[in-house]
């Protein structure tokens, strides 16, 4: 019993006794020069390439931050689409990708059709991109412009209330243009069509 008791007493003793040694950041915070990154989806195809040519992986998160980024969106193993960004992050192992700062995307086989905006956002388990702040749209044709806006997977942009559109005549220079509601611009037929609060379509034009 008397031994028992001694171990009781030297208890608290041994537990002042340890040091405590702070986690070491640069083992949390691993940099990484030159990124290439391919993401595969279950079934083995590509889903996005990403390529930073400065970054740094925190492994306490889980999370890539990356400088100077290029990702291509791949569909049926094609891309799909090209995005340039200042910087972005990539989160929940890879599902969730951020871009932040002069956001670019343009459409693989129809490069004089661009996006641009502050930031973008997309989980690789839904099939529409978020685009938000200063939301541009251009092509030989029109200008959309709005502060938020969903590209989906049938290359159809929303552009959400209030949308500025501007048509350009022949010489590429702005001609006039028009404040409207919900806009929604289709790459592949190359129209736009608008939309009121009720949801009936007010009209559409094809280029």
């Amino acid at each position: 019993m008397n031994k028992f008791y001694k171990i009781l007493i030297l208890v608290p003793y041994l537990i002042l006794g340890c040091k405590y040694e702070p986690i070491d950041e640069k083992i949390l915070l691993q940099r990484i020069d030159s990124l290439d990154m391919n993401i595969y989806s279950s079934q083995g195809e590509k889903i996005y390439t990403i390529k930073s040519p400065e970054s740094n992986y925190d492994r306490d998160s889980n999370t890539f931050n990356l400088k100077e980024t290029t990702i291509n969106l791949y569909n049926d193993e094609k891309i799909k689409y090209i995005i340039n960004s200042d910087q972005s992050i990539l989160s929940n192992n890879n599902k969730i990708i951020e871009l932040n700062g002069n956001v670019k995307l343009i459409t693989f086989d129809k490069d004089d059709d661009t996006l641009i905006a502050k930031n973008f956002k997309w989980n690789i388990d839904d099939s529409n991109y978020l685009l938000t702040g200063d939301v541009k749209f251009e092509n030989k044709y029109i200008i959309l412009i709005s502060n938020k806006a969903i590209l989906n997977s049938n290359n159809i942009v929303e552009f959400f209330n209030p949308v500025k559109y501007i048509i350009k005549n022949d010489n590429n220079e702005n001609s006039y243009e028009i404040n409207s509601e919900n806009a929604f611009y289709n790459i592949e037929t190359k129209s736009v069509s608008f939309e009121s609060e009720n949801k009936q379509v007010r009209s559409k034009i094809f280029f």
